[in-house]
């Protein structure tokens, strides 16, 4: 789908809490082999994305790729619009990245964001302390 607007930013991890709900090999190291985990996360965005986000992950591990889904809840501003919403974050991860698509979802947006609609695109290869880019198109 064409949107009407794309902006990118930058995001840095500010905050990432990991806990096993599954281990099926039941190992005991920290992340499973097979099993999957739930990881409370902050972000900090800046650039055209100014603000930040509060993000719940379900993480799968399984050899090669594995599902991640979760639910961010942003608060900030997007291209001077002022507000919040939530994000579905629906992706993968092996031992090489992180690939995601973000789904604005509609119906949870406030303020200035109220009526966004659009999705973002992310990819994590590695660690970074200048933070990631993320790239949104939407219209509002």
């Amino acid at each position: 789908m064409t949107r009407q607007h794309t902006t990118t930013a930058r995001f840095t991890v500010t905050g990432w809490d990991e806990q096993v709900v599954v281990d099926i090999d039941g190992d005991g190291k920290q992340l499973p082999q097979r099993g999957f985990t739930r990881a409370d996360v902050t972000y900090a965005y800046s650039g055209a994305i100014e603000g930040t986000g509060t993000l719940t992950y379900l993480i799968s591990y399984r050899p090669g790729a594995a599902p991640v889904v979760g639910f961010e809840h942003f608060t900030g501003s997007i291209d001077g619009h002022d507000g919040s919403l939530v994000l579905q974050h629906v992706g993968e991860h092996d031992a090489e990245a992180v690939r995601a698509t973000l789904h604005v979802l509609e119906g949870l947006g406030t303020g200035g964001l109220e009526g966004l609609r659009g999705e973002a695109t992310v990819e994590l290869a590695g660690h970074s302390d200048d933070g990631y880019e993320i790239s949104l198109a939407y219209d509002l």
